[in-house]
């Protein structure tokens, strides 16, 4: 874990915290490999340079984001809108949170990957990776 999350995880309310200390703990878990910083204000997990997974403060709780989650088809998780692959959880408590569901959508995060790396290269256009 880099600093820039621990210092991420350290401002937020005693709730929130609980959550986002066991969503990076499940997320460093399950994507040991994977880098982790703080990216547009918020801690991202990334493989071989292509965002994959991370959390953010929202007013309605803790968002949890897979970049290429809209191809995972799972019930839990909300699609984004537009012509991103996205996909959410919004958390509350830490409660909430459902240890095989997140487990397997980290797995299915590693196998389904859209090319985010590339986004600007490509003009907007998304490519399957995986």
């Amino acid at each position: 874990m880099s600093d820039g999350i621990s210092d991420y995880i350290a401002s937020q309310t005693a709730g929130d915290r609980e959550i986002c200390d066991r969503l990076m703990n499940a997320i460093d878990g399950s994507l040991p490999e994977a880098e982790s910083k703080i990216w547009h204000r918020h801690p991202v997990w990334f493989l071989d340079g292509n965002p994959i997974v991370g959390y953010s403060k929202l007013k309605a709780g803790i968002r949890l984001m897979f970049w290429s989650g809209a191809s995972f088809d799972e019930p839990g998780l909300t699609p984004g809108t537009g012509k991103f692959k996205d996909a959410s959880v919004i958390y509350t408590a830490v409660d909430e949170i459902n240890d095989r569901d997140l487990k397997r959508w980290l797995k299915k995060a590693r196998e389904t990957q859209w090319d985010y790396k590339n986004l600007v290269k490509r003009k907007g256009v998304l490519e399957r990776l995986k």
